[in-house]
């Protein structure tokens, strides 16, 4: 007896619904890994902007300060030479200030940040130095109460309104004044000048000064979001008030 022709089993077809269930996995794991690879992507450029702009923030930085040092030396220079032609016995004097101040700016100001005591002692030695132009003492009053003198601040941050004060308070005249304060704790420095401003215009010397933007530059990217400053000028007065929040600044 023949056996029957050998027949193959027919082909089982896939019902449509399993197909898609294939295809929307194979689409979802594509649509995950396109993801992984555009967030990884952009996180990356992030960076480089952020690196960039860091880099942006310090060049500038490099070249505020480098604004400073120049007039600071010039300034210093005329007060000396301004001081030799008065009494020769103090410009000894007047160049150990000096020697002081230029150290602090040339091994020190290269630091983001400094003691606010090596500050103010350059604060210091800049009044003394320009207080030694005259026999007579100009009406400078200062304040400095510091409870911590460790804490950190920017470099050469208060020089410019201090500049400021002495180029157009016309000091050396009868009537004029400059008060400078600087009080801190821990978590806050607070610096206040107010200076006089003569009714008539004085004469001002022919290398300019930094100005005030230059300082108002520098706060913005040092202390972007910490700071408070408020200048006012009523009344012949001039003031500035700076308040700088010190918390996670190191």
């Amino acid at each position: 007896m023949m056996n029957p022709p050998f027949k193959r089993p027919p082909r089982r077809i896939k019902p449509p619904s399993i197909l898609m269930v294939h295809f929307s996995n194979l689409m979802i794991a594509y649509l995950i890994a396109t993801f992984i690879e555009t967030f990884l992507f952009a996180q990356k450029k992030e960076e480089e902007m952020i690196r960039s702009k860091n880099e942006n923030l310090q060049t500038e930085l490099k070249l505020l300060k480098s604004q400073i040092n120049p007039h600071f030396l010039f300034n210093s220079l005329n007060n000396i030479y301004a001081l030799s032609v008065i009494d020769s016995d103090k410009t000894q004097q007047s160049i150990s200030y000096l020697s002081e101040m230029l150290r602090y700016v040339l091994y020190e100001c290269d630091r983001p940040y400094v003691s606010i005591q090596k500050e103010i002692t350059y604060i210091k030695n800049y009044i003394k130095l320009f207080s030694l132009k005259n026999s007579k003492p100009y009406e400078i009053t200062t304040k400095f109460n510091v409870d911590d003198k460790t804490v950190p601040i920017a470099p050469m941050l208060f020089i410019p309104f201090i500049e400021n004060a002495f180029k157009h308070s016309n000091i050396e005249k009868p009537g004029s004044f400059i008060e400078i304060h600087i009080i801190s704790d821990t978590s806050n420095i607070n610096f206040e000048i107010v200076n006089s401003i003569p009714k008539e215009k004085i004469m001002k010397d022919k290398i300019g000064g930094i100005g005030l933007e230059n300082v108002k530059k520098r706060l913005s990217i040092l202390y972007q979001e910490k700071h408070k400053l408020l200048i006012t000028n009523n009344n012949n007065i001039f003031k500035v008030r700076l308040n700088i929040k010190l918390e996670n600044n190191a």
